[in-house]
């Protein structure tokens, strides 16, 4: 697993796409796991400091209790849409998976930071979908759909 700035040192391109695509607005979604293995689906705010991709919650929320159970996780950057006029224009979206680590837990708010294990960045470019994405055994891929 990988921090983000071993990420962002391995990657700089894609790594600079996704966290455009992070602070391009401020709610994103995520992914966690409940005690029984279904998913749940919670809004965040993620953060990127002191090279790290950083997630944070108010004390005793299930999806800090998710994660500290289990985690694994997932997080979708905010989303914009494209334009009607132009699809190609779209800037697309970033996703991160990994395993949350709790580093801090206080009576106010719940702080972890997120070891990657997959970054993607999915645009349009012309008239194909591109998905471009980074695993620390394979590193950058990039591929095309129609």
């Amino acid at each position: 697993m990988s921090s983000w700035s071993d990420f962002e040192s391995l990657a700089p391109e894609l790594a600079a796409d996704v966290r455009a695509r992070f602070t391009a607005r401020k709610h994103a979604t995520m992914a966690t796991l409940r005690a029984d293995g279904s998913p749940r689906i919670s809004g965040t705010e993620v953060a990127f400091t002191g090279g790290q991709l950083v997630l944070g919650s108010m004390p005793g929320a299930v999806k800090a209790r998710d994660l500290q159970r289990d985690p694994r996780v997932a997080v979708h950057s905010p989303t914009v849409d494209p334009p009607e006029t132009d699809p190609a224009a779209w800037q697309g979206e970033g996703k991160v998976s990994g395993r949350a680590v709790e580093v801090q837990s206080t009576r106010t708010s719940h702080t972890f930071h997120v070891d990657l294990t997959e970054v993607v960045h999915t645009r349009v470019v012309g008239d194909l979908l591109e998905i471009v994405s980074w695993h620390p055994d394979r590193g950058v891929q990039r591929r095309t759909r129609r």
